[in-house]
């Protein structure tokens, strides 16, 4: 026969929210590389500067336009998407960042130079 003893459920209660914790903790550190301010150039050439903060909100700013969206670590990426449709990528490739950035539904543009500079 199982003891169901109140403080043994108790403790297997908290290890597992305990566990929880420490898994959305991790994941959060791991998205911290890519918060703050980047330099990137949009898809024609233009300079864009693109703020990724703490909370998963994206802004970007663009000669006469300003633009938001979400953003999410995935793997050595920064996915970013923005409330237009379109979607940029910030990646890790050794030591330097490169930005993809398309159109839902079309094939992924050609890689730039990504500057973190905050």
């Amino acid at each position: 026969m199982q003891s169901t003893h109140p403080l043994a459920k108790t403790a297997a209660a908290l290890t597992g929210a305990v566990f929880a914790l420490a898994l959305m903790t991790a994941s959060g550190f791991a998205a911290s590389q890519f918060e703050g301010k980047w330099k990137v150039q949009d898809t024609k050439g233009n300079p864009f500067e693109i703020t990724l903060s703490e909370d998963g909100a994206a802004k970007g700013s663009r000669t006469g336009e300003g633009l938001s969206g979400t953003w999410k670590a995935e793997g050595d990426a920064a996915v970013i998407n923005w409330d237009s449709g379109w979607t940029t990528k910030i990646t890790k490739q050794g030591n330097q960042y490169k930005k993809t950035a398309f159109e839902k539904g079309k094939a992924e543009g050609a890689p730039t130079d990504a500057q973190k500079v905050e």
